[in-house]
Parts: structure tokens; C-alpha cells; sequence
């Protein structure tokens, strides 16, 4: 009954869930009678309610990395069993939110549990910033000299991509001389 309680509680949580969620950690039940290995054989009606809430809440797998069996029974030989009892559901909009998110299950040290990694993939990307001119500039004792010097550098080519160079080496040339700020 105690699983059912669980079930009920997420299912109550997701009918008012618009904001991306997260649900991860050990929930002592596998989704399908190919999550377990040894043993007695899985009884439907108990995975087919942990599944059944599952789909009721709108959350799915993403996929993982590593064994697919986060629990063993610490025996060998005929006595063991192998189940994934420990993962991690997400909904849509957690999803749209983090698309390159990967969980990796790793080796089980020290407990009958693999460790859950989960990252994100928020990957910051490099960008170039734009140049922006600022008007103080002009006021500043060198200015003519440095748009000068970078405007007559030799450089043979389109007409865009020289106007792109020469706005490339002043921006430079500001940087080396005060910063950012000229």
C-alpha cells in the first residue's frame, strides 16, 4: 500500500505541475519486467501502477548512460539480483528547458546503489561581442591617431570585410590601451 501512497502523492503534485519539474531517486520498483535480473519474476500489477503514474504526471526518461541496473543484492553466483530501482523523470517543459540534460549512473561503491550524475549541458557558447562605439571616445587626446592608423593599415579585399578589419583593430587597439572602456 505504501508504494500506492507514493503514486497517488506524485500523481496529486503533477495535477497542478506547470513549471518544469524533476523527480529522481530510489523508488524500490522497476517499470518493466525487463528491469530485473534474478530472482522471483516481477508481479505486472506493481510496475504497471508505478508506470501508470508515471504517465499520469507527464514525466518520461531522457535517457542515461552506464548500467542499466541501479541496484544489486550484493550476492553472487545463483543468488543475485539485478534491478533498476534509482532514475530520474523530468517533464516537458524541464525538458525544453535543459535539452542536452545527460544522468549517468556510476559504479556502485561502497552501497547497493549506483550513484545518479545528472548535468544539465548548459553550455555557455563563445561569442565575439559586437564592437560599440561610445561617444567619449572622441573626446579622449588619442583618438583620431588610433582610427587613423587602423583605417590606412593595408588590407585588400571586399569593401565589408576591410570596414570589419578596421573596426576589428580599433576595437583592439582600445582594449590595449585603456580596457574595455576605450
Amino acid at each position: 500500500m505504501e508504494r500506492l501512497e507514493l503514486w497517488d502523492h506524485l500523481y496529486y503534485l503533477a495535477s497542478d505541475m506547470e513549471l518544469p519539474w524533476l523527480v529522481g531517486g530510489y523508488f524500490n520498483e522497476v517499470l518493466h519486467e525487463d528491469q530485473k535480473i534474478g530472482g522471483l519474476p516481477v508481479h505486472p500489477p506493481k510496475y504497471e501502477d508505478f508506470a501508470f503514474c508515471v504517465n499520469s504526471c507527464g514525466l518520461f526518461e531522457q535517457g542515461y548512460k552506464g548500467s542499466r541496473f541501479t541496484w544489486w543484492n550484493g550476492r553472487s553466483n545463483a543468488e543475485y539480483i539485478f534491478k533498476r530501482l534509482d532514475r530520474s523523470f523530468v517533464n516537458f517543459p524541464f525538458h525544453n528547458m535543459f535539452p542536452n540534460i545527460e544522468v549517468e549512473y556510476l559504479i556502485r561503491t561502497g552501497s547497493h546503489h549506483a550513484l545518479l550524475l545528472m548535468t544539465c549541458g548548459v553550455q555557455t557558447t563563445n561569442f565575439v561581442k559586437p564592437f560599440r562605439f561610445l561617444n567619449f571616445w572622441t573626446k579622449h587626446a588619442t583618438f583620431m591617431d588610433v582610427v587613423r592608423q587602423n583605417w590606412e593599415a593595408d588590407f585588400i579585399g571586399d569593401p565589408f570585410l576591410m570596414f570589419k578589419k578596421n573596426i576589428k583593430r580599433v576595437k583592439a587597439t582600445s582594449q590595449n590601451r585603456v580596457g574595455n572602456t576605450w
